[in-house]
């Protein structure tokens, strides 16, 4: 496939400027003819031409160059993190909150592999990002010399595409590439290889490149006879539901699917990375389904009779023991990845194609059957539905001593915010209780990690959500454990006045596996405990202080309001508060991995029926 990049502010011939640091910012918006450009200064022309507002990374003396011209540039902002992982995740949290390409820069052998495990979380998320790498000089290259590392075999399984520079010429090609892999389609992370050599050598520089993407194509249109199809099915129903998965955020198709429902009447179920897909206050949607879900959508999924999945896969975390998920159901399957379509579940009817123009076609061949009430009464599913939410809402007990428990801090936190905050969230307990009592209301203001799931993941994204948008409110809620691999970063967040605030969630342990040990292991508790009984060590309130930050502590239920309200109005630093929880909360409800949906356990151990026929 061929193809010409236009950026139609920025349309340009060639550039001048010599190799050397200029003395004045660097102006790639000319249209003059000129000299030769290096590498280093073509790379960074190629990111201002494709409107990169920051570039998050570690300078270290192999990219000096690229920094060098980064310095120079009068548009894009360099991040400067305190490690690789987390410059990773914060060109991710700026990807997710912001919906544009995220963007990290860094060194090769150490400095590339540190980047290795955010590349597998924005790959198993669907999340656009290109990640410039260095590469010793090309003479050099398989000798084992100092920093080589084989940065192309090592993330081709975790990545959408890879690339390594051999021509300077190519890089304005090159770049154009990955930005258009990374966000078209499936979106994902794509990595560019910048031996030293090509970076310090020179090349003239002209916009916009004409790309060559020989076996790429996205589909733009999605098959009239498969959504005829999908249509036959959803008559055909009379428990249907609608799965909706992190795709659906993807493609910018939130209010297209709010829609759908309205006009269909059927009920939605959002996974973890689709929270605010469709607000949590509309009264067809049923929350979260899966492992942590609640009641009510996991009995959406497993005792409907039509599943009509949209950009979701169908993962082991929401289907439970797949034999015996949903056995009732027929499979309507959206995705713009054909490789997903049956990879998990048997599928009825398959649309290849993107979310939102999905959506509107299935939108557009129903309205003639609701005008014409062709379309059955889903009225007693939604009862059915409405009285599983209400039986079984979600719910905490308080300690009687007065101290925390950690889903009031979370639920009091939510009710707080201003609107449009955005929230990012570690890997655990503190996940699911923020998943499950934060009111989300509009999409990217839940990031995650979903897939991989990384602890760690929070600090960092919320830094990168802040760069995308400065004037909203952003939160990290973190667990003790999470944040111990990360919270370097607020150092980052200080030295760049970002704002952010961090609720520790600090119960002193591994929440998560604690639970499992509580659970399948007669609490038999092995290496989760990560303190002393005073969940001091390390004590969060001096460690944020030292890096820089504004931090609090609350231990008692009565001080969680004032404390809340003294962290938002500090505007002006990243916040820290290390909210002490007590250790004995469990997640509920939950659903053993491997096992059955329909075993499904709440906080008293009842297994509800999910039999909306009885």
């Amino acid at each position: 496939m061929t193809l010409t990049i236009t950026t139609p502010s920025r349309r340009r011939r060639s550039r001048t400027r010599a190799e050397s640091s200029p003395d004045e910012p660097l102006n790639c918006h000319n249209d003059s003819e000129g000299t030769l450009l290096s590498g280093a200064w073509a790379l960074v022309c190629s990111l201002e031409a494709l409107d990169v507002e920051a570039v998050f990374g570690l300078p270290t003396a192999d990219v000096i160059s690229i920094w060098a011209a980064l310095a120079s540039s009068a548009t894009i902002r360099t991040v400067p993190a305190r490690h690789e992982q987390g410059a990773g995740h914060a060109a991710a949290g700026y990807a997710l909150a912001t919906g544009r390409t995220g963007v990290c820069l860094v060194a090769p052998g150490a400095g590339a592999t540190n980047l290795v495990t955010a590349l597998a979380d924005a790959n198993m998320d669907s999340v656009p990002m290109v990640a410039i790498v260095g590469q010793v000089k090309a003479d050099v290259l398989g000798t084992d010399a100092s920093t080589e590392i084989d940065i192309i075999g090592m993330t081709r399984s975790i990545t959408k595409h890879n690339f390594e520079i051999n021509d300077p010429a190519d890089i304005p090609r090159v770049l154009a590439e990955a930005f258009h892999i990374a966000s078209t389609g499936r979106p994902g992370p794509v990595v560019v290889a910048v031996p030293a050599d090509v970076a310090a050598a020179s090349m003239t520089f002209t916009w916009p490149p004409e790309l060559d993407l020989r076996g790429y194509s996205v589909p733009t249109m999605v098959a009239n006879d498969d959504i005829a199809d999908a249509v036959t099915e959803i008559r055909s129903a009379r428990a249907p539901v609608l799965y909706v998965g992190g795709g659906v955020i993807k493609a910018a198709a939130a209010q297209s699917l709010r829609e759908l429902a309205e006009l269909t009447g059927i009920p939605v179920v959002t996974t973890l990375m689709a929270r605010g897909a469709l607000p949590d206050d509309h009264p067809q949607h049923y929350g979260m389904p899966g492992m942590h879900g609640l009641v009510a959508a996991v009995a959406a999924l497993q005792k409907s009779d039509l599943i009509i999945a949209i950009g979701a896969r169908f993962d082991d975390r929401v289907t439970g023991d797949a034999r015996s998920f949903a056995p009732r159901a027929r499979v309507v399957h959206i995705d713009i990845d054909p490789a997903e379509i049956g990879k998990n579940r048997r599928v009825d009817v398959a649309i290849v194609g993107h979310a939102r123009t999905a959506i509107r076609a299935l939108a557009h061949a129903l309205r003639p059957e609701v005008a014409q009430r062709r379309l059955p009464d889903f009225g007693g599913w939604l009862d059915y539905l409405d009285q599983m939410r209400q039986d079984y809402s979600p719910g905490y007990t308080d300690p009687v001593d007065g101290t925390l428990s950690p889903e009031r801090v979370i639920q009091t936190l939510g009710r707080s915010v201003s609107a449009g905050t955005i929230f990012s969230a570690g890997v655990g307990q503190h996940q699911m209780w923020a998943a499950n009592f934060i009111d989300f209301s509009e999409p990217r203001t839940w990031l995650n990690s979903g897939g991989l799931g990384t602890m760690g993941f929070a600090v960092p994204a919320a830094i990168g959500a802040q760069i995308g948008h400065p004037d909203r409110e952003v939160w990290a809620i973190d667990g003790d454990g999470c944040f111990q691999m990360t919270g370097r970063e607020l150092a980052t967040a200080a030295a760049e006045g970002l704002p952010i605030k961090v609720a520790i969630i600090n119960n002193g342990n591994l929440g998560m596996v604690r639970q499992l040990q509580t659970m399948h292991y007669d609490s038999r508790y092995h290496s989760v405990d990560l303190a002393t009984k005073t969940h001091l060590i390390p004590d969060f309130v001096r460690y944020a202080e030292a890096l820089g930050c504004a931090a609090f502590r609350c231990t008692d239920r009565d001080e969680l309001d004032e404390t809340i309200r003294a962290a938002r109005s500090i505007t002006d630093r990243p916040v820290v508060v290390d909210f002490v929880v007590a250790d004995e909360a469990l997640v509920w409800p939950m659903i053993a991995a491997g096992a059955s949906n329909d075993e499904l356990l709440t906080a008293d151990g009842v297994r509800p029926l999910f039999d909306p026929t009885d």
